[in-house]
């Protein structure tokens, strides 16, 4: 020490306020080895790859608004981060070989520290996930933060606060026996001494920094360095003080840290000008200072600690509640207000957009019924008009068929009817009430017969002088022909429209061609029944089963 230059004592100086208390001698020896440049002496001891100066990180926009820290800083040294190479000194080789089986030993201890609630001892070989300079670095720095909440709960023998909150932030990194219980604060149990820590934010430093700009929380960084001699005195008194976590909570604190033996901790030491562990900054959205009026506030820093003596929890709890709080709470309760009348703007506008969106499917469903009514009612008037056109297109036809048949009726009363002779002598029952008595001679056919039938549903009012004198269709001059022609038409007694039969017992008389009376069956003073064909109920409500309207004497 005392053949060392000026400069030389400064490097010392510095790479002494990293790596914290280490043997003189042997961080000179390190220093000399590397020509005095401190970069190249923290990459060596981190265990870089090769001794490189990195460009500062670029930071997020940050004015410094006010330093609570008394203490004189040195300029800050920018390091590069430890990489993944193999240890390039055989004492470090030998060392690893050497601790092996003291990290056997060490887990043994720690599961049974852990089951017994006891903080586990700061040795440097009492950990097997420990942060050593060796150890490579998980590019998550989730899992960095997680692992590093992890084991200061196994050294406090605390659990992180839980968030009884709706807008809680989990931090819980569930693994070991002290993650297997959570607490709100105060703790549930108050008999079993429980100790809690801040509820530590999981990701980024820079994701800490956007949620206080989002929503104008205060943040605390916690950074500590395992290889400092107040750290373990540090994480026991402060980080578990009742009161310091009971603000914290309070006041919804977002509490981040790490150990600036990883990067993410290591690169936001950079950021705030950290030199002295362990370190405690607080961060929040401020307007800016010198910016125009109407300008956007930006992250500031509001103060740093660093220190033993700077970082107690009366002195924390001191600033916060007689500083920091009465300085930056305005201003927060002013940016949370303007948030949450956006928030209420916004969803003001989604009722209304959502209002807006409903009352358009109403119309629209309105719409449609009223067109697909429409459409119906169409339909419907079409297919009413069809009917009718169909029933007037029948009744129309069924008018003219029934006008044909009264003309064959006259013509056959013309020309066909056969005078009456001695032979057979038939009363016919008419339907209704008449009745007509015929004599046929024994040669007559049945078609005689139904032509005499069927001439008596002539009207009273048409004179046998009016009656025509030719067919109304074809050629026919006789009965034969007429035979003839109903065959080539239709089934027979379909087309004569009613049926003979005798009155009792009932005997039906189906028309055939060419068939003579008698061998029909019928004798001299038969009563015969005219029967209608029909589908529709007789007069007395009945429907025969051979579809035939029966009239009974």
């Amino acid at each position: 020490m005392d053949g060392l230059q000026g400069s030389q004592i400064e490097a010392l100086q510095q790479l002494q306020s990293i790596l914290g208390p280490h043997d003189t001698e042997f961080v000179v020896s390190v220093l000399e080895s590397v020509s005095w440049d401190v970069q190249k002496a923290t990459d060596l001891l981190f265990d870089n790859e090769a001794p490189k100066v990195i460009a500062p990180t670029q930071a997020t926009p940050m004015e410094q608004l006010e330093l609570d820290d008394n203490q004189n800083l040195s300029p800050p040294i920018r390091h590069s981060h430890r990489g993944q190479g193999n240890p390039r000194t055989n004492w470090s080789f030998l060392w690893s070989l050497l601790t092996v089986p003291l990290h056997l030993v060490s887990g043994v201890l720690r599961f049974v520290f852990s089951v017994l609630r006891i903080p586990i001892p700061s040795l440097p070989f009492m950990t097997t996930n420990s942060y050593h300079s060796h150890r490579p670095t998980s590019p998550d720095s989730r899992s960095i933060t997680q692992r590093w909440v992890q084991q200061l709960e196994e050294e406090t023998g605390a659990c992180s606060s839980k968030r009884s909150i709706a807008n809680a932030v989990t931090t819980g990194f569930e693994a070991g026996p002290s993650t297997t219980r959570r607490h709100t604060y105060p703790p549930a149990a108050s008999d079993d001494n429980q100790k809690i820590l801040p509820d530590f934010f999981d990701g980024s430093y820079e994701e800490v920094l956007d949620i206080c700009q989002r929503e104008g929380r205060i943040a605390c960084v916690v950074l500590v360095s395992a290889e400092h001699d107040d750290d373990a005195d540090f994480k026991r008194s402060t980080l578990t003080d009742t009161a310091f976590v009971k603000i914290l909570l309070d006041n919804d604190f977002i509490v981040w840290g790490g150990d600036i033996r990883d990067k993410t901790a290591w690169d936001a030491s950079q950021k705030l000008q950290a030199t002295t562990y362990p370190f405690v900054a607080f961060l929040a959205l401020q307007p800016r200072r010198h910016g125009a009026p109407g300008s956007a506030p930006v992250v500031t820093i509001l103060s740093r600690h660093q220190g033993r003596a700077a970082t107690t929890a009366p002195v924390l709890i001191d600033h916060l509640n007689t500083q920091l709080l009465p300085r930056v709470s305005p201003f927060l309760v002013r940016f949370k207000t303007v948030l949450q009348d956006r928030d209420r703007d916004r969803r003001l506008r989604e009722e209304q957009d959502r209002a807006f969106r409903e009352t358009a499917r109403r119309d629209r469903e309105a719409i449609e019924m009223r067109v697909r009514q429409e459409k119906e009612e169409e339909e419907r008037v079409r297919k009413h008009a069809e009917d009718v056109k169909r029933k007037q297109e029948d009744s129309a036809r069924q008018k003219h068929q029934a006008g044909i048949r009264m003309e064959w009726r006259k013509f056959m009363r013309n020309r066909l009817l056969l005078p009456e002779a001695r032979g057979l002598r038939l009363a016919v029952k008419l339907p209704g009430n008449g009745r007509v008595v015929r004599s046929f001679p024994p040669s007559a056919t049945l078609t005689a017969l139904y032509a005499f039938a069927d001439s008596q549903l002539i009207p009273s009012t048409s004179r046998p002088e009016d009656d025509p004198s030719q067919a109304p269709e074809g050629v026919v001059d006789d009965i034969p022909q007429l035979d003839s022609y109903i065959q080539s038409r239709t089934a027979g007694h379909a087309w004569w429209g009613f049926t003979l039969a005798s009155a009792y017992p009932r005997r039906e008389f189906r028309w055939k061609a060419n068939a003579s009376l008698t061998e029909t069956g019928l004798r001299d003073g038969e009563q015969i029944v005219m029967e209608l064909i029909t589908r529709r109920g007789s007069a007395n409500g009945q429907i025969s089963d051979d579809e035939y309207e029966s009239e009974s004497d």
